[in-house]
């Protein structure tokens, strides 16, 4: 079974990554992007036997920085 974890930063967290892709982007000439927030998309290959409640406790204690990072995490086939 596949399963992807999003990972973005909070709301009130800077993020210089996005910043400087931003800024690249204005200097290739593209307009109308008002701001840039990276993030991370992690996949993991697994047994169907994995619980919802571990893949929680992966990204809780390795996979996502709770403190100033956000997860989502989508089951997929």
């Amino acid at each position: 079974m596949k399963t992807r974890v999003y990972v973005t930063l909070k709301g009130g967290v800077l993020d210089p990554q996005g910043k400087a892709i931003h800024h690249a982007l204005g200097s290739l000439g593209f307009t109308g992007v008002n701001d840039v927030r990276a993030g991370k998309l992690i996949e993991l290959d697994h047994e169907d036997g994995v619980s919802d409640a571990d893949l929680e406790a992966m990204c809780k204690k390795l996979l996502a920085n709770t403190v100033i990072e956000n997860f989502r995490i989508e089951r997929g086939n």
